[in-house]
């Protein structure tokens, strides 16, 4: 009776093509961005292994071919250009460069002209504010060191949302591997605030002005003829 029904029920499964039923699997896709990367150069291996159009977004918003461009170095570059239509696209000109814009909240203030950053979807940085130059608080405090050090703490206090952008005219990177950028806060350019309190001197390194050099020269004479900051007790 038994081998009866287990054949009925056998031959009742394969009328209707159920004698196989292999379970779906579902496949997991795990997105990737820029802080899960040591280096640029990790990013940039992983996104050209992950095949065309950038599917975790590596690249940003300027389509350069180069993922994660504010990690550490080391760095990589893109990949060789396919030959198409009988001329080799790699001997056209590389993408012209465009000014980078995060934003990130401040995670420390680490004096007067430098703050670290936790940036969006790229992860901590220290950031060297373009154009201004602070007393030092390390290796020995300069006179105004420790005030310009508590005004930017006012300016871009811990937790505060900044916004962070390059200049074409300077270096991506310090020699010290620190991001060169503006800040702003609510609209209000830091470094300038900076300048405009006395606390801080306009800093053109290597004789090649940055872009709001002359704005911030004209506030820097209206401080020192105020006598406001450092003006009045250190310069």
């Amino acid at each position: 009776m038994t081998t009866h029904l287990a054949r009925a029920v056998a031959l009742a499964l394969a009328a209707f093509g159920l004698t196989s039923i292999v379970p779906a699997q579902a496949t997991a896709i795990i997105d990737r961005d820029c802080g899960d990367f040591a280096t640029q150069a990790a990013a940039q291996a992983f996104m050209l292994a992950s095949g065309p159009g950038d599917p975790h977004g590596l690249d940003g918003s300027d389509n350069d071919g180069r993922a994660c461009e504010s990690n550490p170095c080391p760095c990589g570059t893109t990949a060789p250009q396919p030959f198409v239509g009988g001329t080799s696209t790699q001997n056209n000109p590389p993408p012209a460069p465009v000014v980078r814009r995060n934003r990130g909240n401040v995670v420390k203030v680490t004096d007067g002209d430098t703050l670290k950053v936790r940036i969006r979807g790229v992860g901590v940085r220290d950031v060297r504010i373009i154009g201004i130059d602070t007393p030092e608080v390390y290796g020995g405090t300069e006179c105004g060191g420790k005030d310009a050090s508590e005004r930017m703490r006012e300016l871009a206090p811990v937790g505060s949302t900044v916004r962070l952008i390059s200049d074409l005219s300077q270096a991506d990177r310090d020699r010290y591997g620190r991001l060169l950028r503006y800040v702003e806060r609510k609209g209000k350019d830091v470094g300038r605030a900076q300048v405009n309190l006395g606390q801080a001197k306009v800093y053109v390194y290597n004789h090649q002005p940055f872009r709001r050099t002359s704005n911030y020269q004209r506030v820097k004479r209206n401080a020192r003829q105020n006598a406001r900051g450092s003006w009045n007790t250190c310069w």
